[in-house]
């Protein structure tokens, strides 16, 4: 089986693994959408749809958060970790979008990532799930993991990995490969006491070995 084709069967059998494999995100726009993913940096995304519902209940718009005091930002986004950090950009973002992109999140990569707290990854999550339009592959923690493990990218660089794994992917598959990943490696292939004998791909993978 060479590469490409054994990379497809890894997402087929991943996909009847995980049939129902989404973002684990609560959002109803997509600028709610870009503050869920910056929020979700270190932290869980339980946590997030946790501590989202009443923010987004008060303030959803660019305009906002614009106008909210940075103290009262950072207590709300408390529970999520790095707040002072993640404050700054939510402001930051906000503004941005009001005044490069008339107050609508862009509908394409390269400006997605100009926004403050918006790096490649987040910004193919957000083309993906408020757009349905993946162009990339995000990778997370989980993806780079199991792409090295899976032999699918030598990288440590998740840009490197999301190059090797578009290469190796028709694009067809672009939308499910960080769902299926991240799902994997939260059941099934942890980082710390992978239960490589439960795995499903145990036969296509010779990390175990």
């Amino acid at each position: 089986m060479n590469k490409k084709n054994r990379a497809i069967e890894i997402i087929k059998i991943l996909k009847q693994t995980y049939p129902d494999a989404k973002c684990s995100l609560d959002f109803t726009t997509p600028f709610e959408m870009g503050i869920a993913v910056m929020l979700s940096a270190q932290c869980t995304d339980e946590r997030v749809n946790k501590t989202t519902p009443y923010i987004f209940s008060k303030y959803n718009t660019p305009q906002d958060f614009v106008n909210i005091d940075i103290n009262e930002l950072e207590l709300l986004i408390h529970p999520c970790g790095f707040y002072k950090t993640k404050a700054k950009n939510i402001k930051g973002y906000a503004q941005k979008i009001i005044s490069d992109y008339n107050g609508t999140v862009p509908e394409n990569i390269e400006s997605l990532i100009t926004l403050p707290g918006i790096g490649r990854k987040s910004a193919n999550v957000i083309m993906l799930e408020a757009f349905n339009n993946p162009v990339g592959i995000a990778v997370d923690t989980h993806a780079r993991r199991i792409s090295n493990r899976l032999n699918l990218s030598q990288s440590q660089d998740p840009i490197k990995i999301e190059q090797d794994l578009i290469n190796l992917f028709p694009k067809k598959y672009f939308k499910d490969i960080n769902h299926l990943l991240v799902w994997h490696g939260r059941n099934l292939c942890t980082a710390r006491n992978p239960k490589c004998k439960e795995c499903p791909l145990f036969n296509l993978c010779n990390w175990h070995k």
